[in-house]
């Protein structure tokens, strides 16, 4: 029995520890990647909105104040909603506009931009 070769008690616990701290990084390395892709669709989704809701104020005739568009269908259910506020400068010539979006009542970008009579 001297002679017998094969793995100790020891050697397959450390073994086993070795691969449970690799596999725990590795898993919360995943995770990280996921909330990081999460994050960066969701700004982009809101910089596409905000763009949008953008465009459509500066096609509307020069007003005090406007209305946020609707929402487009594809993002439907999807939590996101727009504010629009305007400010006044240079005696009510020029407006500086600020659109806002948020997902799911939390700010996500706020988008500003000039408006001319």
């Amino acid at each position: 029995m001297k002679n017998e070769k094969g793995f100790t008690l020891i050697g397959v616990v450390i073994a086993v520890a070795i691969l449970g701290v690799i596999a725990a990084g590795f898993l919360g390395g995943l995770a990280g990647a996921s909330r990081a892709l999460f994050t960066a669709d969701e700004r982009t989704t809101a910089n596409n909105l905000a763009e949008s809701q953008m465009e459509d104020v500066k096609n509307r005739p020069y007003a005090l104040s406007y209305t946020a568009a609707p929402i487009p269908s594809e993002y439907d259910g999807a939590g996101y909603s727009a504010t629009i506020d305007v400010v006044s400068l240079e005696d009510g010539n020029i407006q500086k506009i600020i659109v806002t979006i948020e997902h799911h009542g939390r700010e996500v970008i706020i988008l500003e931009d000039y408006k001319v009579k």
